[in-house]
């Protein structure tokens, strides 16, 4: 923006009451948002992407039919940019930009789909591939098949990473003529329920948080061959997990010396120390609202949707122990995810 400050973009749940995509004002000297607008285009937009060039912003619909939606970002209010694309799967949770593609991890139908890109960032009309995931896991129900529920590219760009809760497994995809690729599949501890995955920002080692039991998984990445290695496992709770202890979102810090992670239940934010090829749980503080879906970093803040108490907090983390500081909130029913620009 034109006095130097930035923008975030809110996704939420409107069958849960959710006011769609809202987008805030930021200070980037103590984090504070201030709700610029809101537009409810598509239902559920709960997980948001921008273009590197930061001009469009993509949005999945999690519905049964499953969608995504572009919008042009130029102003305070996003503005459609086109009709909303079938993914051609069900409940698609999340969406990554790869190789002139938008990308959607698809829960309910454990698949991946690949949307072409125009040239102006603007979606074709149809996917070009549907990658369907197979397998099961021993947790049930939760894991009776496939839940693709991440996918990014990884760090050099050469290949697509997608994560699934219901195989206890990463995907490492390439995309040929707009049709997805298996290049390998790295199974993880049976019944962890790995759900999303952050590289290290050297891209030496990718960290997936797991869902099913509260911990995380370090993981090296060779990105030459596209091969990912199971290292090691750490807790994000210290002691034993209440029984309803759902980790949902990883970030590591820029400088990558820390990983915070958010569990929904217990309502908190894990600080892990990353030291050398093993991770060490620091501590945890409150989140700052109820079951926190998502989390990101920015200019040295964490921003936290909590989807049940409707709120995003945001806190200036210490840059030498990697502990969170609440510094203030803002209302947004159901809110589920945050981007900034």
């Amino acid at each position: 923006m034109a006095d130097g400050r930035r923008r975030a973009f809110i996704g939420s749940f409107t069958a849960a009451g959710g006011p769609g995509i809202v987008t805030a004002e930021t200070d980037p000297g103590s984090g504070a948002l201030t709700v610029l607008s809101s537009v409810n285009a598509v239902p559920d937009p709960s997980c948001l992407t921008l273009s590197l060039d930061g001009k469009t912003l993509y949005a999945v619909s999690e519905t049964a039919d499953g969608a995504v939606a572009a919008y042009r970002v130029s102003g305070d209010k996003p503005e459609p940019a086109g009709r909303p694309v079938p993914v051609d799967g069900s409940g698609p949770t999340h969406l990554g930009l790869y190789a002139g593609h938008l990308l959607t991890a698809n829960y309910g139908s454990g698949s991946v789909t690949a949307v072409p890109l125009r040239p102006d960032g603007t979606l074709a009309r149809s996917a070009s591939g549907v990658l369907r995931h197979t397998g099961a896991g021993p947790h049930t129900p939760r894991q009776q098949g496939p839940h693709a529920h991440h996918v990014q590219p990884d760090p050099s760009g050469r290949w697509a990473v997608s994560v699934d809760l219901g195989t206890d497994s990463v995907r490492v995809c390439t995309l040929t003529d707009g049709a997805l690729t298996l290049h390998r599949e790295t199974a993880l501890r049976p019944g962890s329920g790995p759900r999303h995955l952050a590289f290290h920002p050297d891209g030496s080692h990718a960290y997936v948080v797991n869902e099913l039991s509260p911990s995380v998984t370090v993981c090296r990445w060779d990105a030459a061959e596209g091969a990912l290695t199971p290292l090691s496992e750490t807790p994000v709770l210290p002691g034993a997990p209440a029984r309803d202890a759902y980790p949902s979102g990883i970030v590591a810090s820029p400088d990558g010396r820390f990983l915070w992670t958010a569990t929904r239940g217990e309502d908190v934010l894990s600080v892990l120390a990353v030291e050398g090829e093993e991770l060490r749980l620091v501590t945890t503080v409150p989140c700052g609202g109820h079951w926190p879906r998502a989390l990101t970093v920015s200019g040295g803040f964490l921003y936290v949707a909590n989807e049940r108490s409707g709120d995003v907090t945001w806190f200036a983390a210490d840059p030498h122990t990697g502990v969170p500081r609440r510094a203030g909130s803002i209302r947004v029913t159901a809110a589920s995810c945050v981007v900034l620009d």
